[in-house]
């Protein structure tokens, strides 16, 4: 019964790595005879490279390194005989053609493992690779180490491992790794029970440790898996190792020196295929090329690495593998990507969602997070749950997840209060003015609010300061994007400059989606204006009673909001506003109304021309600006030129143009405005930033 055991270089690299090589051999030795296959002590290999380059400078290094470990592993007569073994090696290697020089390093290492087992009481045997291994010769080779081993009266054989004889008698090497392939030989050649390679990690992981932390050990595999591992970069296993140990149906156990109780691979002919194994990587060229071995989801695959902004240069399956190259500089974050895939289950935090609203914006939203919950779980380890809506006069909770139709009486906001787990978010999608005020209530209780509900932040500086003082003291969010563009990222930007100490300069605001679709479509001599007015109130583009819009309402809520968030304290009242209207239209019926605006159109369609003629559009605007006085605020009718990012405004677009301090040119954000979609995206991107 032989059972053979090969330590790499990190294994075997100092006295106290030696001594615990040792205690594993003596454990294994218990159970039969062991064959020990060493590499050279770490950096050892490196270093005699460059002796045979002509560099001498490594040579006293090296030596002090082995003498090291000599001196305090033996004592007395026998760190003498060590010594004087390991000094004859140093002069031979010094003699020997530059070309031989490498194959000492196993030389070193071995013929003190040896000398310790001898001196610890085993019947030890130093076995010459380089007489029984004979590279291209397999059968040959067999031969040779059979004979030595079963002649030989021993309980231990120790072997260096990577150097090998040539058929004409000369000295050679199998190559860097070369090693763990010295011991498949080995093994196969006495039909050894057990080949363990021992290493610096817990056998063969998912993914190289040192380029991605959460990698973790694959328990078994088959020798076909361990080969494309090998073969396509894991480091952990020379890939030719494979194939002598395949032959002679020897499983290989990949085990960690350092921690030899803990995890290791098993890799045998009776592992169980398990779909994609693992992550490997290599140099391909100037390129990168990563392997990830047994994966057959080309899609998944794909959609990691877009996530992770990574566009594989190439992309390709090869016998079961899927195989893509990526330039170097983005190796580890595709790794990682892909190793998130395919390997790692994200921690899923539950976030309930009690949505106040129930009308377009509101229905897109719970649709929304319905056919996004698993992508948005993946992608962020928040599952997303939608378990109270209400509208108007009902609601409906059910933590489980199916609130249905709101059909319960009562105060929402308490029933809320009373049953939201601490993290849960409140949506307020409704148009009230007042359901604000309950939101410190919801923030005390825990809950977190979103917010597309402008009118709840037209209110004076005290109370918006206020609401955002309540929930910082209870830890918990609030966040109201979408009141100003929709899905613009409009508050975001000016809130981050206010936060780094940007001074804002100016703010012109182009954000009534009713005035922007009228002033666009309108044409002096074509429909009215107050055609357009009425055709945008029938299509719910406006108010109830569309003055709210001409007068600048709207306009008014979206300026405050900011302004606020620019870091100015401005109140309704610092505003001065120009309805887009007489003032005498605003105190009569909406049926009068209409008649009289009609009235009104020959100086509207005036002005538009006179406008025209100049090259310029007409755009409702609301504007900031810092004066040596503060800031001055107004809102109303605007020429714009050509060159101004609102002219070629569309439908309900919006622009936001900002400049500040810091920077020598306008921030300009447009788009979209208006659209249930946009809104309930804004919503649901606040919810999950």
């Amino acid at each position: 019964m032989y059972r053979v055991l090969k330590f790499g270089g990190s294994s075997v690299a100092s006295a106290t790595q030696m001594s615990r090589v040792l205690d594993i051999v003596a454990y294994e030795a218990v159970k039969g005879h062991v064959v020990l296959v060493s590499s050279a002590i770490s950096g050892c290999t490196d270093a005699l490279l460059q002796i045979a380059g002509g560099d001498p400078a490594p040579v006293e290094e090296l030596r002090r390194r082995h003498r090291e470990i000599v001196v305090r592993l033996f004592t007395g007569i026998e760190r003498e005989s060590a010594q004087e073994r390991l000094d004859a090696l140093f002069e031979e290697m010094l003699r020997a053609p530059a070309e031989e020089k490498v194959t000492y390093g196993e030389l070193f290492s071995t013929c003190i493992l040896a000398a310790k087992l001898e001196a610890d009481g085993y019947r030890t045997l130093w076995l010459d690779s380089r007489r029984l291994i004979i590279k291209g010769n397999k059968g040959l080779t067999y031969r040779n180490i059979a004979a030595a081993v079963e002649g030989g009266k021993a309980d231990i054989f120790v072997a260096p491992g990577f150097i090998c004889g040539t058929p004409e008698g000369g000295v050679s090497t199998l190559g860097r790794g070369g090693s763990d392939y010295s011991a498949a030989l080995y093994a196969a050649a006495l039909q050894a029970d057990s080949l363990q390679i021992w290493t610096d990690v817990p056998g063969i992981m998912t993914a190289n440790p040192r380029q991605v932390s959460r990698a973790r050990t694959i328990p078994e595999m088959t020798y076909e898996a361990a080969l494309q591992m090998a073969s396509h970069g894991a480091k952990v296993l020379y890939a030719p190792t494979v194939a002598p140990a395949m032959e002679a149906g020897i499983a290989i156990e990949i085990k960690n020196t350092f921690h030899p109780d803990g995890g290791k691979t098993v890799i045998s002919g009776n592992a169980r295929p398990s779909g994609t194994v693992g992550i490997a990587s290599r140099e391909n060229g100037s390129m990168m090329e990563i392997c990830v071995v047994g994966c057959s989801r080309e899609t998944d695959a794909l959609r990691a690495l877009t996530t992770a902004g990574i566009a594989p240069l190439r992309f390709w399956t090869e016998e079961g593998n899927l195989l893509l190259t990526v330039r170097p500089a983005v190796e580890v974050p595709a790794l990682m990507a892909l190793h998130r895939t395919f390997f790692e289950t994200l921690p899923v935090s539950r976030v309930n969602l009690f949505v106040a609203g129930y009308g377009a914006v509101g229905k897109e939203l719970v649709r929304m997070v319905e056919e996004t919950a698993s992508a948005v779980a993946l992608r962020t380890g928040k599952a997303l749950r939608v378990v109270g809506i209400a509208n108007s006069r009902h609601y409906s909770i059910d933590l489980g997840g199916n609130p249905g139709t709101p059909a319960k009486e009562g105060d929402y906001i308490d029933a809320v209060c009373a049953v939201a787990p601490k993290g849960s978010v409140f949506v307020d999608c409704t148009n009230s003015e007042t359901l604000y005020q309950r939101y410190p209530q919801l923030f005390a209780a825990g809950l977190n609010v979103v917010s597309s509900n402008r009118r709840s932040f037209a209110v004076p500086y005290v109370t918006y300061a206020s609401l955002h003082a309540s929930a910082r003291e209870n830890g918990t969010f609030f966040r109201y994007e979408t009141t100003v563009g929709a899905a613009l990222p409009i508050l975001e930007s000016i809130s981050r400059g206010a936060n780094s100490l940007d001074e804002v300069l100016s703010i012109e605001a182009v954000v009534s989606c009713t005035l922007n679709q009228i002033l666009g479509d309108y044409r002096p001599g074509g429909e009215t204006f107050a055609t357009l007015v009425r055709k945008a109130q029938e299509a719910g583009l406006t108010e109830p009673d569309p003055r709210l819009d001409l007068g600048g309402r709207d306009a008014l809520r979206k300026l405050l909001i900011l302004a606020r968030e620019a870091g100015v304290r401005l109140e309704e009242d610092d505003v001065q506003v120009v309805p887009v209207i007489p003032a005498a239209l605003f105190d009569v019926p909406l049926d009068r109304f209409y008649e009289d605006l009609e009235v009104f159109e020959s100086g509207f369609a005036d002005a538009t021309r006179a406008a025209e003629s100049q090259g310029f559009r007409r755009r409702f605007v609301a504007s900031l600006e810092k004066t040596a006085d503060g800031y001055r605020a107004g809102i109303g009718l605007k020429n714009v030129a050509p060159v101004h990012p609102a002219y070629h405004l569309r439908g309900t677009e919006n622009a936001i143009i900002v400049r500040s301090a810091f920077h020598p040119y306008p921030l300009v954000i447009q788009g979209p405005g208006e659209g249930a979609r946009e809104a309930a995206s804004s919503i649901l991107n606040d919810i999950l930033r």
